[in-house]
């Protein structure tokens, strides 16, 4: 996650700052803790489409 990102928040959040960010690419997915925007997890885009396919169960 070299390149710069979008990250964005659910909509649910509100003006909360205590939530999971995502940015996305072509290639991955990028997910961040809003209040201490440091390092990020990546995935590829298929790995986590299996894990919200998973997680949607």
């Amino acid at each position: 996650m070299t390149t710069r990102q979008n990250w964005r928040k659910s909509t649910h959040s509100g003006s909360q700052e205590n939530c999971v960010e995502v940015a996305m690419t072509t290639a991955t997915v990028g997910i961040r803790d809003s209040k201490r925007p440091g390092p990020a997890l990546s995935f590829t885009s298929g790995a986590f489409a299996a894990f919200l396919r998973k997680a949607r169960r």
